[in-house]
């Protein structure tokens, strides 16, 4: 399993960038500047807490989900043997057209 740390890699190159983007504007004082640099600054922290509030989310989905299933083995066995038939049943109609 992954850390909680570890993001995509096409979004922490995304977040590099924009860090990067930050620091060689940071001697420039113009104004439009200084406030892109403020919505991309706030932008950037947003989608952290973003990405942690999803993390955050997903496991505690996981414990519920492996709670479930170890209090209830045999029900859940049963679920994914009905699912499995079902989409069995699904695909062998359709490719049989």
């Amino acid at each position: 399993m992954k850390k909680h740390e570890e993001t995509h890699p096409d979004t922490q190159h995304l977040v590099e960038d924009a860090q990067a983007l930050l620091v060689a504007t940071a001697h420039v004082a113009e104004d439009k500047v200084m406030e892109a640099r403020k919505r991309l600054a706030a932008c950037i922290e947003k989608g952290k807490e973003t990405w942690q509030t999803v993390q955050q989310k997903t496991m505690a989905g996981a414990r519920a989900t492996d709670q479930a299933i170890r209090e209830h083995p045999y029900q859940s066995v049963g679920v994914a043997m009905g699912i499995g038939a079902l989409v069995g049943y699904l695909l062998g109609r359709r490719n049989g057209k």
